[in-house]
């Protein structure tokens, strides 16, 4: 598998699964899921609330699809992420999938006392690849996926990095097997 964030993905969520019989996987492959285009219908749904009037049918019909998206967000209890790494940061798909999903009393509201996330008691897992060892100052994956997860209220969250993936197939190996033994133990640990 070319993917190393996918595979170590699909290792946590084998292990999580097993360890919690009770267990079920939404899986949404943004590769393949039919996202909204946020134009100007999505935008007048959203300021339609915001400005309390009526949506229009073409208003109503895009906010439906993206309440539908929304909703496998809110019947979730555990989120988990496999997250490459793009330019330093969330491939556009993702980012795409979030900026729809991420909406005033869908995912996060606000009011005079300032954002609260509805996501409360929601799990996290970010598992996140990169081709080389980059260090702090090129950390833009799991800082935006924290800042995501806070902002739609969920508190616990985990990272799980593969990194030097591009510096030969010994290395890969390596940095993926440790990455799937990291997953293995969170996937046993996190109860939900």
């Amino acid at each position: 598998m070319r993917s190393a964030s996918r595979e170590v993905a699909d290792s946590f969520i084998t292990a999580w699964l097993a360890a919690n019989s009770n267990g079920t996987v939404d899986t949404l492959d943004v590769w393949s899921t039919e996202l909204p285009e946020f134009d100007g219908y999505a935008l007048g749904a959203k300021y339609a609330a915001l400005e309390g009037r009526e949506r229009t049918s073409q208003e109503v019909e895009v906010w439906e699809a993206i309440t539908a998206l929304a909703d496998r967000f809110r019947n979730a209890q555990l989120i988990v992420f496999s997250v490459p790494m793009w330019n330093f940061g969330i491939p556009y798909r993702l980012k795409h999938l979030i900026d729809v999903v991420s909406q005033k009393d869908l995912l996060f509201t606000f009011d005079e006392r300032g954002l609260q996330g509805l996501l409360t008691g929601v799990k996290g897992v970010t598992i996140s690849a990169r081709g080389a060892e980059l260090g702090a100052f090129a950390e833009h994956q799991g800082a935006y996926m924290s800042t995501w997860y806070e902002m739609v209220g969920i508190t616990e969250h985990h990272d799980i990095v593969v990194e030097k993936t591009l510096y030969g197939s010994e290395v890969d190996s390596k940095s993926r097997a440790a990455g799937r033994d990291a997953a293995l133990g969170l996937a046993q640990r996190l109860k939900v």
